[in-house]
């Protein structure tokens, strides 16, 4: 067994540690002198000294990044979305009454097919509204899950890259295996025909092209071209997103009874406004009235508080 040793050293000669295994800082009474490591950290972990503010929100944003992690791990230098992580994340989000919709922000390679329509399904099921969001790029797999939102944008210079189903690693050259290729091609065409406006003779054209793609069959469509073949809904940015997935949250959002009345934020209840021509009828008392008390009126005594003797 080797043991590698880090020998960086920072330019007063003390060890450069990782960021997980550096102490906390001692405590100090100097004033301000909390704050300032608390920039410092910033400004290494975040780049910016002024951390972002906090603020609730009733939305989830939800990034699918880098390449799909199917059921193998990638290299450590790849940026992958791991399928583990989002359907628990997806779950959670549906049973949380606090999260009213979801923002899915998408700037992938693609990756697994079975991860990748995994994802895509579970967004797709979601009862909550969902909007997504193509960033720089949504290739491959990434297309059924840009599409399985309620409504998709894409930026103007986001790009597509769509073709058919590749394989890595040993391929049994038999009749079956060319099948089960086409069932899986199958599989993927039907969800995005499903889930979006193009048309399958039109998504095979993409699919199957050839002179788009130097290497590859298949095809790239950029911006605008996106929302003329019918995959992505509109052209816009975040500030679109945002207002259509608060336009979702406001529709599906049940309207109050006119017949019930109206309860404020603090808990009381206002009465109904009756319609415009009809009178309330009011509701007849189960309490027997009395009859009015004949005579002298009664004379008001003065309170006397009430002693207890325990030796009479």
């Amino acid at each position: 067994m080797r043991m590698t040793v880090n020998n960086d050293r920072s330019e007063d000669g003390a060890d450069q540690l990782p960021p997980a295994l550096i102490p906390p800082p001692p405590p100090s009474d100097e004033p301000g002198a909390y704050a300032a490591q608390l920039r410092l950290q910033l400004l290494q972990q975040l780049g910016q000294l002024q951390p972002p503010t906090e603020m609730e929100s009733d939305v989830h944003f939800l990034s699918i990044v880098g390449q799909i992690e199917g059921h193998f791990v990638l290299p450590p230098k790849n940026k992958t979305t791991k399928y583990e992580h989002v359907l628990p994340q997806l779950v959670a989000i549906e049973q949380n009454p606090r999260v009213k919709g979801v923002l899915v922000l998408l700037n992938t390679v693609g990756g697994d097919i079975e991860a990748g329509l995994a994802i895509a399904e579970m967004i797709h099921t979601l009862s909550k509204p969902k909007v997504s969001l193509i960033l720089g790029g949504g290739h491959s797999i990434g297309v059924p899950i840009a599409v399985a939102a309620d409504y998709s944008f894409i930026v103007p210079s986001a790009s597509m890259t769509i073709h058919p189903v590749r394989l890595t690693g040993l391929v049994v050259g038999v009749p079956q295996m060319l099948d089960y290729l086409d069932k899986v091609q199958d599989r993927i065409i039907r969800f995005i025909t499903a889930n979006s406006h193009i048309t399958e003779e039109k998504l095979r054209d993409l699919m199957f092209r050839t002179g788009d793609l130097v290497r590859d069959v298949g095809s790239v469509v950029v911006g605008r071209e996106a929302v003329e073949v019918g995959l992505i809904d509109e052209e816009g940015g975040v500030a679109e997103a945002l207002a259509k997935l608060r336009e979702l949250i406001r529709a599906r959002e049940p309207a109050l009874p006119a017949a019930s009345g109206v309860t404020s934020p603090g808990g009381d209840r206002h009465p109904a406004t009756p319609a415009p021509g009809l009178t309330p009828t009011p509701t007849p008392s189960r309490i027997p009235a009395l009859p009015p008390r004949e005579g002298p009126p009664l004379a008001v005594q003065p309170f006397q508080p009430w002693t207890f003797d325990p030796y009479v």
